[in-house]
């Protein structure tokens, strides 16, 4: 009997996840559709080109709010147990309310581990798709960014010449030991440029002490050159780089990639942890949902626990990012800006579930 309820009460908590990701799928794809024909109003691409980049983005964006369902998956749950006074049955088969929730919880956290083995690998691959077609219709697709071993590569067009910078390393707002190729818009040559530093902290680069090659001449200045970019410094550590268009193993070489060049990797190192940790993170707020839909009143209608769960959602979302700013600048380390707010969610949901056999 037991067996057939944990079948019963899986499968029903599973229909009401599903029915929630189809709508919030559909929300997401609506508004996400205008904004991309908005984007190729004026270009001559396929008609059908808006609606298949709306479905390779939308499921980047769900996974921002698969926390907000897992939390109204659960509520709805409970309302459509408790109206049909189903859980009776847990009652009569000599269980408790303890019993519920730990199933519920098992099935989050199995969810979790299904978004990060093979819901996001995907995801991260659709959206760097988006990004590959999306790039070719952009006026920025001229401007490239690319990190090797070699250092930081840049191809750059100002003024109908281009710019094909070479960087070995950066250290705070300056590129060091660059080598540039200047060419015009056939690709022939105009000249070399090699300097030990340039100052990028704004798109007017100052390069200093530059050395000039042109027409087989080395020229030596002291004097500083001007070069008005598209990049300056905090366009290069993020230019064209969307965490969410990366797969987990992407992520790891990406990091190795910046220790080379000694680049920040703090941005990569919270995404990634924010990634891992969605299973327990999932599986607290199907906890705090179940504290709250069994402790509903009879003269609370069904809507207030509801909506109470969501706005407890969203303070959730929102002490999440300011934790998350506090680690990406070095206020807190990144480790505890991401466990912190998951540690005290789960003091809460073990307080509340001291007395929850009681209801």
């Amino acid at each position: 009997m037991i067996k057939t309820l944990d079948k019963y009460f899986i499968s029903l908590f599973t229909r009401k996840l599903l029915i929630l990701i189809a709508i919030f799928f559909s929300l997401i794809f609506i508004l996400t559709i205008f904004e991309e024909i908005t984007f190729f109003s004026d270009s001559t691409s396929a008609f059908y080109l808006p609606f298949v980049l709306a479905i390779f983005d939308v499921p980047t964006t769900l996974l921002e709010i698969f926390p907000f369902v897992i939390l109204i998956a659960a509520q709805l749950f409970f309302i459509d147990l408790i109206k049909k006074k189903e859980n009776e049955l847990i009652k009569i088969n000599n269980l408790d309310n303890f019993y519920l929730i730990k199933l519920l919880t098992i099935c989050s956290f199995i969810f979790g581990i299904i978004i990060i083995t093979i819901y996001y690998p995907i995801s991260s691959k659709l959206k760097f798709i988006y990004f590959d077609i999306k790039n070719v219709y952009s006026e920025d697709g001229k401007y490239l960014k690319h990190f090797n071993d070699n250092g930081i590569w840049i191809k750059d067009e100002i003024n109908d010449n281009i710019y094909i910078i070479n960087g070995a390393s950066k250290k705070d707002n300056h590129l060091e030991d660059v080598f540039i190729s200047k060419f015009d818009k056939n690709f022939d040559l105009i000249e070399n440029i090699f300097t030990k530093k340039i100052d990028i902290s704004s798109n007017r680069w100052i390069i200093e002490n530059p050395i000039i090659f042109k027409d087989n001449r080395q020229i030596e200045s002291e004097k500083t050159l001007i070069l008005d970019s598209h990049f300056n410094i905090d366009k290069i550590n993020s230019t064209f780089r969307n965490l969410n268009s990366f797969n987990l193993f992407q992520l790891i070489d990406i990091k190795k990639e910046n220790m080379i060049l000694g680049y920040s990797s703090q941005d990569i190192d919270l995404h990634f942890l924010k990634i891992l940790s969605l299973p327990i993170y999932f599986g607290i707020l199907v906890i705090i949902s179940s504290i709250i839909m069994l402790n509903i009143k009879k003269n609370k209608p069904y809507i207030f626990h509801v909506l109470l769960g969501i706005s407890l959602s969203v303070i959730i979302y929102y002490v999440n990012n300011i934790f998350n700013v506090f680690g990406l600048t070095n206020k807190i380390p990144i480790y505890l800006s991401v466990f912190f707010p998951i540690i005290f969610l789960g003091i809460i949901s073990l307080i509340g579930l001291i007395r929850i056999n009681e209801k």
